[in-house]
């Protein structure tokens, strides 16, 4: 079937809905999320403040639009980064967390609204808003169990943990392959599913700290601690982290 061109009509809302978001994340960035109000926005594009309803219900879901936006910004840089560095799964999984460092330090603004909310649970990640952060999750799960299917790695055995935290990850996993997971990120066992999320714990945390200027009493620098930390999860994953620690982003 011929996909027909989009009219004028369409055009413009589209254009209208790009504008918005652009000029709520400027807001955003200059005056934290306080600024971005309705007012605020219909001021910068000579609009009324009613006229915005037009294009969001409420300044509840362009936030939530705005979000979404740079989640898929986000995931898209890091997936780059991923697919450049070649087929070596150890490889891709240095460059998506230097890209994820590197694009959170520069964007602390942005980083702040994606990753200090509270997120919804697994069930609700379809729905909406939170599609590209599901994009941003499975990007990093699926690289974890293409690790695993390469080369499985020393795990502890699920009758080791404790089993509230054994019911939950059984969950998560389902979860994973309901969302769409690769085959080996979603057949993980339970003590790689540990495993894979203690790893995003030590990533997300560190760079998080470094955002938020929490390290500033005993770091001038994070990178090296950064790299550091990186190079600690690589070796629980059975990577070598000399063959990768020099290479360039």
């Amino acid at each position: 079937m011929t996909t027909l061109p989009p009219t004028r009509r369409e055009r413009v809302r589209a254009a209208t809905l790009d504008e918005i978001l652009q000029v709520a994340r400027r807001l955003l960035v200059q005056e934290t999320i306080a600024g971005v109000t309705l007012r605020a926005i219909a001021r910068d594009m000579g609009m009324t403040a009613a006229a915005l309803y037009r294009y969001y219900p409420s300044l509840e879901s362009l936030v939530a639009g705005l979000c979404a936006r740079l989640y898929e910004e986000c995931t898209t840089e890091i997936a780059e980064a991923r697919d450049l560095a070649g087929s070596d799964p150890g490889a891709r999984l240095y460059a998506m967390c230097r890209t994820f460092r590197a694009w959170s330090v520069t964007h602390p603004a942005e980083f702040n609204l994606m990753f200090a909310s509270p997120v919804p649970e697994a069930g609700r990640l379809k729905s909406g808003e939170f599609g590209a952060g599901l994009r941003f999750a499975l990007t990093f799960a699926d690289i974890f169990g293409e690790l695993w299917e390469r080369a499985p790695f020393p795990v502890p055995p699920e009758e080791e943990l404790p089993p509230l935290l054994a019911e939950q990850l059984h969950q998560f996993i389902d979860e994973l392959g309901q969302q769409g997971a690769r085959q080996g990120t979603s057949s993980l066992p339970v003590g790689a599913a540990q495993l894979y999320l203690s790893c995003w714990v030590r990533m997300y945390g560190i760079v998080a700290l470094e955002v938020y200027g929490h390290l500033k009493f005993a770091l001038s620098d994070v990178g090296p601690m950064f790299d550091a930390e990186l190079d600690a999860a690589a070796r629980q994953l059975g990577l070598d982290p000399a063959r990768y620690r020099d290479r360039p982003l």
